[in-house]
């Protein structure tokens, strides 16, 4: 019976566009959750019939998992932060001191 592989590019596609959506209040933790999930389930998958799966692929998957799950820990503490900061200095504030950058960058231009 062939060996079937495992294709964790999927992972580092949805892990890498969490991380740039990082920007965004820590948003891309939802991305990489759904990354951390999938490889987690193929992983689960592997492991129950290894004899099915090319062990190199299984390797790549579990990396793809690690950076999946790097990523998830960056958005999460980065929406933690953004969450405090809404809380303790208001949104208001956080809007006018955008205002206020944006004006200074647009006399600087």
């Amino acid at each position: 019976m062939e060996q079937q592989k495992l294709n964790p590019t999927i992972v580092y596609v949805l892990a890498i566009l969490g991380l740039l959506c990082c920007c965004f209040a820590g948003l891309g933790f939802i991305l990489a959750g759904i990354a951390f999930f999938i490889a987690t389930s193929k992983l689960k998958e592997a492991k129950l019939n290894p004899e099915n799966f090319e062990p190199a692929s299984i390797k790549a998957m579990d990396t793809a998992k690690i950076v999946a799950l790097v990523i998830l820990i960056i958005n999460l503490l980065y929406f933690v932060m953004s969450i405090y900061r809404i809380y303790t200095v208001g949104w208001d504030e956080l809007m006018r001191q955008s205002q206020e950058m944006m004006e200074q960058w647009q006399q600087s231009q």
